[in-house]
């Protein structure tokens, strides 16, 4: 009789456990389930409020934001030094708040280097521009010189108001790579306008590719290349490679077809 009353004993207590962990875990999921909606229900459960995005004065009457590293500014090419030489200033022309190309001259690049950046940059083509095809009004903002020559990455400037050529070398193209979304050129003799966000690619220390490299450019208010990927550095033949390479300055052509060269006003790029 002993043993069967404490087996009973030892029977009633588990259920008596079994029971008391029944109603803690239900106590648990309830608490849980009122605490969500309690969080559903207040609206401050989802506001973030730190840390703070830091205040950047607009651009205000064709100025940079307040935030911005002015490239050009109408006065001079300070900024800018050869690619043939860095230890010397670019050789083109300043002239009413503007500089143009001086063929012959050859590339010129920025003094400083830059690796993730939002670019303002306006050019023009001139009235009564002659020539055809990829000899008309052509130039190339590469986003990234990595080196001499027309070495990097090259956004096409070319007069395709009226103008056809082959579709990855038109205006807005990452050249011999990405055709753009629209053809947005303005006539001859008018302003134009290049925003550029410009994704920057990363390398592995063996110099292999990490990530690529990224651009979106609206030309004229129009979106021509959307986040596109690059497939390597710009390659007049054959197909584009990458090559390792850090930090870079912004190189501009002086394409050395025989038509009227091209100006450039208004440059302005803020660092991602």
């Amino acid at each position: 009789m002993i043993c069967i009353r404490h087996k009973n004993y030892a029977n009633l207590k588990t259920i008596s456990y079994m029971k008391s962990f029944k109603m803690l875990t239900l106590s648990t999921a309830i608490f849980i389930s009122l605490q969500s909606i309690a969080q559903q229900g207040d609206p401050k459960a989802t506001e973030v409020w730190s840390p703070e995005p830091k205040l950047v004065t607009p651009a205000k009457d064709n100025k940079a934001p307040s935030d911005a590293i002015v490239l050009f500014d109408g006065s001079n090419l300070d900024e800018w030094v050869s690619v043939k030489d860095s230890s010397l200033p670019a050789q083109w022309t300043v002239s009413k708040g503007a500089f143009t190309v001086k063929k012959g001259t050859g590339n010129i690049q920025t003094r400083k280097s830059f690796t993730d950046y939002q670019l303002h940059l306006e050019w023009k083509i001139p009235e009564g521009i002659h020539g055809e095809g990829q000899g008309r009004g052509n130039s190339g903002l590469f986003l990234a010189s990595t080196g001499g020559g027309d070495t990097g990455y090259e956004l096409q400037i070319l007069d395709c108001y009226n103008n056809k050529t082959y579709v990855n070398g038109q205006t807005g193209s990452i050249y011999k790579q990405a055709t753009p979304l629209a053809n947005a050129c303005k006539k001859p003799g008018e302003w134009q306008t290049y925003d550029v966000i410009w994704t920057a690619p990363r390398f592995k220390e063996d110099g292999s590719l990490q990530s690529p490299a990224h651009i979106t450019l609206i030309h004229n208010g129009v979106l021509l290349q959307n986040n596109t990927e690059l497939k390597g550095a710009t390659l007049y033949i054959g197909k584009p490679v990458y090559k390792k390479h850090g930090a870079a300055p912004i190189k501009l052509q002086d394409h050395g077809d025989k038509s009227e060269p091209i100006s450039f006003r208004n440059i302005w790029i803020r660092e991602l």
